[in-house]
């Protein structure tokens, strides 16, 4: 409250009015912007990403996930050599404000986990799509790749499913 009423005497003091500027964004207002989705990537309703290179597909979450999640504290990954189902949990993220489940947009064989996370949960949030990564899997079936979304789909979906909270 002391703040507002600092902004307000001070906006007086400066002459500042958003009424004068009508093509300016009001003082003190907040803009929602859009998370990042990257092309080259597929991704599922769920907020995972895939990467499919070769024979390897590596997963994580999506930036608009962390986003959502906020300050991720720590996260459960399974141990190579498993395997992993479409649309079946193979871990969990747990973040200051909640734990979600994380669910493979396809299946396969892990072959790798991003070990980092372990001691730098934070991965997640500062470096989604690079650093941030959490399982490698060698697809059973590529074809499942199809049937995610693209960049276009699923920044359309992210704004409907914003739109609808």
């Amino acid at each position: 409250m002391a703040l507002r009423m600092w902004a307000s005497s001070t906006a007086n003091a400066l002459k500042l009015s958003s009424a004068s500027r009508p093509h300016l964004l009001p003082p003190f207002s907040f803009s929602r912007c859009l998370s990042t989705v990257l092309d080259g990537l597929k991704y599922a309703e769920s907020h995972e990403w895939v990467k499919h290179e070769g024979s390897v597909a590596t997963i994580g979450i999506t930036d608009h996930a962390q986003d959502h999640l906020g300050e991720v504290v720590f996260v459960e990954l399974p141990e190579p050599g498993g395997a992993v189902s479409k649309n079946s949990g193979f871990g969990a993220v747990e973040s200051v404000k909640a734990t979600s489940d994380i669910n493979s947009p396809i299946s396969g064989e892990i072959v790798e986990v991003n070990t980092k996370l372990t001691e730098t949960p934070g991965l997640v949030n500062s470096s989604p799509y690079e650093d941030g990564w959490m399982i490698k899997v060698k697809p059973s079936d590529p074809s499942e790749l199809e049937s995610l979304l693209g960049p276009k789909e699923y920044t359309k979906f992210c704004e409907e499913e914003d739109a609808s909270h």
